[in-house]
């Protein structure tokens, strides 16, 4: 279904194997949270989404793993930013700008973080919608 959904918006979309539920069994053991079910079906269908320009739509499950501990980290970035631990970054747009799903409270929407100014800023009602923009849009199209 999602690979289905991410070509009908770009049919040049790249994707990679899927994820083996160990190794999401093991991504949320070490993020010591639950993915969200969506993404989690995502992921156990292609790790990821590269779209125009190799933009990773959608990152690896490692990056995603590791992208979050970074920023949920307290020693990473306290005195430039909001805290991050309410979001599960998972995607971005090839320019600094992050997607993530919010954890809490639990919800489908998806948000962008600007990194110039650090606003959160609501892109997408769910992961569907956001492949379908991301995949089809050009430039800033969250704006």
């Amino acid at each position: 279904m999602w690979k289905e959904a991410a070509a009908a918006s770009l049919p040049d979309a790249r994707f990679r194997p899927p994820v083996e539920p160990p190794a999401l069994a093991e991504a949320e053991r070490r993020l010591g949270r639950s993915l969200p079910p969506r993404l989690i079906a995502l992921l156990s269908e292609t790790d990821g989404i590269t779209g125009p320009h190799g933009t990773d739509v959608v990152w690896p499950l490692d990056r995603i793993v590791e992208q979050n501990l970074l920023f949920w980290s307290p020693d990473a970035f306290p005195d430039l930013y909001m805290p991050f631990d309410p979001l599960l970054f998972f995607g971005d747009n090839g320019g600094g700008d992050q997607f993530a799903f919010v954890l809490t409270p639990e919800r489908p929407d998806i948000f962008v973080w600007d990194h110039e100014t650090d606003s959160r800023v609501w892109a997408a009602g769910g992961l569907k919608d956001y492949l379908g923009r991301a995949l089809a849009g050009v430039g800033d199209w969250w704006r």
